[in-house]
């Protein structure tokens, strides 16, 4: 049975607002789950080892509060979190650390998701201007993720320190899973 011409402009006006245009990061990502799941199976050491390791790498406090962002503000700060997580674990340091085929499929399962978020940031550039606070907290997510990657270097990027990160990487992840659940309401 074929859709009334008036319910199909319907459905194609109502897919022009935000809450559809978000809809492809909304949507049951390729194998989010597990990807978290793999960065749970890359542990080597006990965090208890390495409590004399810990550090307060100070997630920034204007993501704390995901209720404010809008919905292109979170697609561009979900974007950044997972490309400098990405970055973190892409680099020869961290090669060196972790099992390399966990490694491979959570960076592969990483790759996906940004491909996912990109397509989406495009999408949203065409209808509107990223809002400035977008801009400003990719900033301090970078910012965020220097700290991090200083922390390695100045631990020579030791074992108990790639955990301490893994560690951090894992709350990023549940802030990430927060702020998606935030755009689904």
């Amino acid at each position: 049975m074929a859709l009334p011409v008036s319910v199909l402009m319907a459905l194609l006006m109502l897919c022009s607002i935000p809450t559809c245009r978000l809809a492809c990061v909304l949507r049951p990502s390729h194998g989010h789950q597990e990807t978290f799941t793999l960065l749970n199976q890359m542990e080597k050491v006990s965090i208890l080892s390495c409590l004399k390791d810990r550090t307060d790498f100070q997630f920034p406090q204007v993501l704390m509060d995901g209720n404010q962002f809008e919905k292109t503000h979170a697609t561009a700060v979900l974007h950044e979190l997972l490309q400098q997580i990405f970055n973190l674990f892409s680099t020869s340091d961290s090669l060196a650390t972790w099992d390399e085929s966990l490694l491979d499929k959570f960076l592969i399962g990483l790759h996906q998701h940004l491909e996912d978020l990109e397509t989406c940031l495009e999408k949203e550039r065409k209808v509107e201007e990223t809002p400035l606070g977008s801009e400003n907290s990719r900033l301090a997510v970078k910012r965020y993720f220097q700290g991090i990657s200083v922390y390695l270097k100045e631990k020579q990027y030791s074992s108990c320190a790639w955990e301490v990160v893994w560690v951090e990487i894992r709350k990023c992840f549940l802030f990430i899973n927060k702020l998606k659940g935030n755009l689904r309401k």
